[in-house]
């Protein structure tokens, strides 16, 4: 659970590849813990925040993990939970960077021409099979309302 490490600045420089969209101009973050200088200053203090960080991220990763089967928002409170772990711990960092780099390639490839007029091609498709289905059930078992107009 120990934030600081001494392979800190090795990890930093495996965990800076180039962007999904080529190399990026501008400087990554250094991995580890950014808490308050005071904090960092007592062990004691240290650990008791890293708990404490653990503590409240846990609790919303479990609200975004429960909000996937009720209403909510689940991956973005996943996600949100992530981030404030990330706040603390370096193997939250790497995860949040990795998956930022998915997303990103993600969305370069659906901005693609090709991909688009695929999906579009795929959704009007999808689209006429679901209406013809719904005529032929009308056509064949009639239009019958659930309630009794005539009263």
């Amino acid at each position: 659970m120990n934030a600081e490490s001494d392979e800190r600045s090795e990890v930093a420089e495996q965990a800076a590849p180039a962007s999904a969209t080529g190399e990026s101009g501008r400087a990554e973050r250094e991995l580890g813990s950014r808490a308050p200088g005071f904090v960092k200053a007592s062990k004691a203090l240290h650990l008791s925040w890293q708990v404490g960080v653990f503590v409240v991220g846990l609790g919303v990763v479990i609200a975004g993990v429960l909000m996937l089967v009720l209403p909510g928002p689940g991956w973005l409170v996943i996600f949100g939970g992530m981030a404030i772990w990330a706040t603390e711990f370096v193997w939250a960092q790497l995860v949040l960077r990795w998956t930022k780099r998915k997303v990103t390639e993600a969305a370069q490839r659906a901005l693609d021409p090709k991909v688009r007029r695929r999906n579009i091609i795929l959704t009007t498709l999808g689209l006429v099979i679901m209406a013809v289905l719904a005529g032929i059930y009308v056509w064949k078992f009639g239009l019958a309302m659930p309630w009794k107009i005539s009263e």
